[in-house]
């Protein structure tokens, strides 16, 4: 039998991947690989489901069995890829040793991890997968004295119980889209939130300065404090204050409830949860450790093929050589040369359509086209269509809650909507020059 092409990842790229090309070819078989459960969720949902007191569980929008069955591949979840040979197309898991004729690696992103000081730095968590928001929701519920069912399921969060203990606190390190995301759902859920970031505003990555602070001013409404120009310092358990219950995986454990963090501009904050959203970096140790070509992602042409051939990449993991659309959400999302990792999901079906039809046989080069963003925050909404990383020239203000960004020709190479004038995407989207 021939081997299988072989998808190592079963978030968003994994999935539409595997759905695209099962619209192109029903018969090669497909073996996906996935370390976590490989249930389906929309990772975009991450960042507003506590005000909607959604759990984790009620997040899964089609169980791992189920998306296996439909699309007739072989899942190994829970399991992990230790090496792969590109000469022999081979690799090697936790679950034995696979051939492949085409390998996928759509192994996503990693949170990036700043080294803080004091006894609980460790404590500080990071959303970027359905377990990461698990461990989160566990932690917040613990934290408003609400019941709990475990890591997956969980009670929904209260929002009177949330009032009732005090108002719980939450410090969030970064004020880019994620931070600012979690900062209006944790504040519209009822707790106190303290975003603390070095700019000197929300966003300030992707919007012109007059929209950064209309979101600062929408978000402090809902209670939000800022500190800009600072950075977390240390994270440390109060001397002070009750203990509650945590559960991890199998293990549960005491610890203190209220947390104590240093700024570097001297504040102290005494926090029930620290959550860091300071950005992503692209998963890159299997790609690296089998040879191929990786700078702020794993390399890939104009096919998704990777240095190697057989071996393909797409989604958060990859370095785009193609296309001049791109949201740069962090200074990571910019790359050398013009290449660039591609966040968000637009990009990512763009890649899986062409992926698809290049592992059916024909091979196909990715196009991306203008991908405005919708910025999750009801506070203010806000859609943005940033214009590509080093592009020169200046935002400009064409209305109120509407930007355009022009280059030194007077082309429009972006524009950026606030509050109702997000209703306008597709009549900006027309102006901006491809």
């Amino acid at each position: 039998m021939a081997p299988p092409i072989i998808i190592i990842g079963a978030g968003l790229a994994g999935w539409t991947t595997v759905r695209e090309l099962r619209k192109l070819d029903q018969r090669t078989p497909v073996l996906l690989i996935t370390a976590d459960s490989g249930d389906f969720y929309a990772k975009p949902a991450l960042s507003n489901a506590l005000q909607q007191q959604r759990t984790p569980a009620q997040l899964v929008t089609t169980p791992a069995a189920q998306m296996a069955a439909t699309h007739k591949v072989r899942l190994l979840a829970h399991t992990r890829v230790l090496v792969i040979d590109a000469l022999t197309r081979t690799l090697r898991s936790t679950r034995g040793e696979f051939s492949y004729r085409h390998l996928v690696l759509a192994t996503g992103a990693q949170p990036i991890r700043l080294p803080l000081a004091g006894d609980a730095a460790d404590q500080v968590q990071s959303i970027n997968s359905l377990d990461d928001f698990s461990r989160f929701h566990q932690r917040l519920t613990r934290a408003a004295g609400c019941g709990d069912k475990g890591v997956g399921g969980g009670s929904p969060l209260n929002l009177q119980s949330a009032s009732e203990h005090s108002r719980r606190h939450a410090l969030i390190m970064g004020a880019g889209l994620i931070g600012c995301e979690f900062a209006n759902d944790l504040a519209a859920a009822g707790y106190r939130v303290t975003v603390v970031d070095p700019s000197t505003g929300p966003m300030t990555a992707l919007l012109p300065a007059s929209a950064s602070a209309q979101l600062q001013q929408a978000l402090a409404g809902l209670g939000v404090r800022w500190h800009f120009g600072a950075t977390v310092k240390s994270v440390n358990w109060a001397k002070t204050g009750g203990s509650i219950a945590v559960a991890e995986s199998a293990r549960v454990h005491q610890v203190e409830s209220v947390l104590q963090v240093e700024l570097s501009n001297g504040s102290l904050a005494p926090v029930d949860i620290v959550l860091s959203a300071i950005g992503l970096k692209s998963d890159t140790a299997l790609a690296q450790a089998a040879g191929l070509v990786c700078e702020r992602g794993i390399v890939v042409d104009a096919t998704l093929q990777t240095s190697s051939p057989h071996i393909y990449a797409l989604g958060d993991a990859a370095q785009y050589a193609t296309g001049r659309w791109g949201v740069a959400a962090d200074a990571a999302a910019t790359s050398v040369a013009g290449a660039r990792t591609m966040p968000y999901v637009m990009p990512i079906m763009s890649a899986a359509r062409a992926l698809a039809a290049t592992l059916a046989g024909t091979p196909t080069a990715v196009a991306f086209a203008l991908m405005p963003v919708a910025i999750k925050t009801p506070a203010l909404p806000i859609v943005v269509a940033a214009p590509a990383p080093g592009t020169a020239g200046e935002w400009r203000s064409e209305a109120s809650g509407q930007w355009q960004f022009m280059d030194g020709q007077h082309q429009v190479r972006g524009f950026a909507l606030t509050g109702t004038q997000t209703a306008r995407r597709a009549e900006q989207a027309k102006l901006v020059l491809a």
